[in-house]
């Protein structure tokens, strides 16, 4: 009998200790301050790892804004560079004049047709021959990447093999085309009508 009062006993403990374990940790995580993230570390973009290698976003066409169009003649042939950024990206530049951290920019460069036609010889875009990306980062985070300065990330890839970056440096392979606009954030805004006001 007294065993069995013993045993009860016993049970009844176990059964409080483990109600207040629950109770004592579900009011910690409860009122515990949310966790902070480093300051230093790349969540600040779904296209960047941790040690900097950038990623080529995909659906862009699709689901991002447009911002612009250059036509670029390259020797006999007419290139089309479509210009494209997220919309949260295209509001924070409309209000600020400047790019968030983070802001991923494509530039995706296409070959052209072209035909006589009533209206002229006009062009067409066709298959796409290159990307560049661009990340935004107002912090320095990758000193150490080739592929990273003055403020952004730099990457390039070929329609051969798209989830390659081909890029040995920004400074030796992208640089040189934004150097003339270093004072706009090395971005030819003037030229994306998108990132201005809504019309």
């Amino acid at each position: 009998m007294i065993e069995k009062r013993f045993g009860s006993v016993l049970r009844a403990v176990a059964i409080a200790i483990f109600l207040w374990i629950g109770i004592v940790g579900g009011a910690i995580a409860l009122f515990a301050p949310p966790a902070v993230a480093d300051a230093s570390s790349t969540a600040f973009s779904a296209y960047v790892d941790e040690a900097g290698h950038i990623t080529r976003p995909t659906g862009f066409r699709e689901d991002w804004s447009h911002l612009g169009t250059w036509s670029v003649p390259d020797g006999e042939t007419l290139m089309f560079h479509e210009v494209y950024a997220e919309a949260e990206t295209v509001n924070a530049y409309r209000e600020t004049g400047e790019f968030p951290d983070g802001a991923a920019l494509v530039k995706e460069i296409r070959q052209t047709e072209s035909a006589d036609m009533t209206t002229g010889n006009p062009s067409w875009a066709v298959e796409p021959a290159i990307w560049f990306v661009m990340i935004k980062d107002k912090m320095g985070r990758f000193a150490d990447n080739p592929n990273w300065g003055e403020g952004w990330g730099w990457a390039l890839y070929k329609a051969d093999n798209p989830s390659l970056n081909v890029s040995t440096s920004f400074e030796a392979d992208c640089l040189s085309c934004h150097l003339p606009a270093k004072e706009t954030d090395y971005i030819y805004s003037y030229a994306y009508p998108t990132l201005r006001e809504a019309q």
